[in-house]
């Protein structure tokens, strides 16, 4: 499980520097607190399915495209 977390932690961080966007202002466009951001970037924490979806709305992408490649 925690190699699932990761990957999907690392996605999401490789995705929001790819837009320039720092931690804090990704996780404001996200709204979500910026530590629980860090924790899911780290891989620290399960996502659940709702902050995915935060997550993907942030990103302007779907949910199975924020995980495709991935699961």
């Amino acid at each position: 499980m925690a190699e699932l977390q990761i990957a999907i932690g690392a996605k999401i961080r490789e995705l929001r520097t790819a837009r320039g966007w720092s931690q804090e202002t990704f996780a404001d466009i996200c709204e979500i607190h910026r530590s629980h951001m860090g924790e899911i970037e780290r891989g620290e924490v399960d996502v659940a399915i709702s902050t995915l979806q935060k997550v993907g709305k942030g990103l302007d992408i779907t949910v199975s495209a924020l995980l495709k490649g991935i699961v």
